[in-house]
């Protein structure tokens, strides 16, 4: 899938070193639901995504640049573990942050989703952490509710179509 400035592609085998870079690391990865993961875990997560891309036809992307297919991160489709439904979620690298590509990311993969027939994608994200509230906000998600987790207080957002 493409948008004006990146190349997403369906995570696979080839993306696995990618990701244990990105998941392994606390800025880039420590808002995440489970914060950052081991090479192991990262290596698991890998093969549940290849099978549910398998079976559900949507689940994570690994963005690309697409000028030179510098790996930004990822943003995704996911079931939640808590029941709330299928979730949009992303996660870039530090150093690229600030220049709208979470917001075309996230904006691709919510448009896929729903184009795949998903009628309502939520998205969850710390209070606190306000860059990606603001990029859920953009992409016309509205709050719909909130729980604690962890200590923190998170926000649920929603998109339906």
């Amino acid at each position: 899938m493409r948008s004006s400035r990146l190349t997403l592609r369906p995570v696979g085998p080839e993306h696995l070193d990618d990701l244990i870079a990105l998941k392994g690391d606390e800025a880039a990865f420590g808002l995440m639901l489970n914060g950052t993961r081991t090479p192991e875990r990262t290596d698991q997560e890998l093969r549940d995504d290849m099978a549910f891309w398998a079976t559900r036809s949507y689940g994570t992307w690994a963005v690309h640049l697409s000028e030179d297919d510098t790996f930004l991160g990822i943003v995704g489709l996911m079931e939640r573990p808590d029941g709330l439904g299928v979730a949009l979620r992303f996660a870039l690298w530090p150093q690229v942050r600030g220049r709208g590509y979470a917001r075309e990311a996230a904006r691709a993969a919510l448009e896929f989703g729903h184009a795949a027939g998903l009628r309502r994608i939520i998205a969850v994200a710390r209070e606190t952490n306000t860059a990606s509230r603001a990029v859920l906000g953009d992409l016309g998600m509205q709050e719909c509710g909130g729980f604690p987790h962890n200590g923190h207080a998170m926000k649920v957002y929603e998109s339906l179509r």
